[in-house]
């Protein structure tokens, strides 16, 4: 239900790049009348996907990330071109950075990354039966790590902090509390 104390006065773009656009909107809060600007990043969506082997390894990825200037370790992403669906993207990212290639993609679902200041949704896809079957082809400001994992390691990684990323954990528990996860069996290996 929407919070209709809320009534934008104005919104101004501050600036634009090629992964976001930041905005100032301009708040009154009712009945008290108090006003305040609120930033906004404009983004387009992203998508992640959780690929897995038939040996129930998952294909995971090691890549530098400027925002805390270190090297993570996360599940194949990126964001959703112009007139890409969802699902397209993630099986391009998925051949993009790691030359893998799933015989079944399905969505898992999607989250908000930061509703506080973000416009845009992350979709989590599953890729089941993945192969290599191509040389990755990464963006040319990504130097990208392949490596494989058992399925059934994942939430000790996340407990132990190896994988920290929250989308990628958020991704992992949409898998784990999905319906179908008995056919991975990840906690009973």
């Amino acid at each position: 239900m929407p919070d209709r104390s809320w009534k934008l006065i104005s919104s101004q773009q501050l600036s634009a790049h090629r992964i976001f656009t930041m905005h100032a909107d301009r708040y009154r809060l009712e009945p008290e009348g108090r006003e305040n600007d609120f930033f906004k990043l404009e983004a387009p969506d992203w998508i992640n996907i959780i690929p897995i082997t038939l040996e129930r390894q998952v294909v995971l990825v090691r890549q530098f990330r400027h925002g805390v200037r270190d090297v993570t370790l996360e599940i194949p992403g990126g964001m959703v071109d112009p007139g890409e669906s969802p699902h397209d993207a993630a099986v391009r990212e998925l051949l993009e950075e790691t030359g893998y290639a799933a015989a079944n993609v399905r969505e898992l679902g999607w989250v908000w990354p930061n509703p506080a200041i973000q416009t845009n949704r992350c979709y989590t896809y599953l890729g089941t039966g993945a192969v290599s079957s191509a040389e990755a082809r990464p963006d040319p400001y990504e130097r990208i790590e392949v490596t494989l994992c058992p399925l059934r390691e994942i939430p000790r990684m996340i407990r132990e902090g190896e994988i920290r990323h929250a989308l990628v954990v958020s991704a992992f528990a949409s898998l784990f509390a999905d319906d179908h996860v008995d056919t991975f069996r990840p906690f009973n290996d």
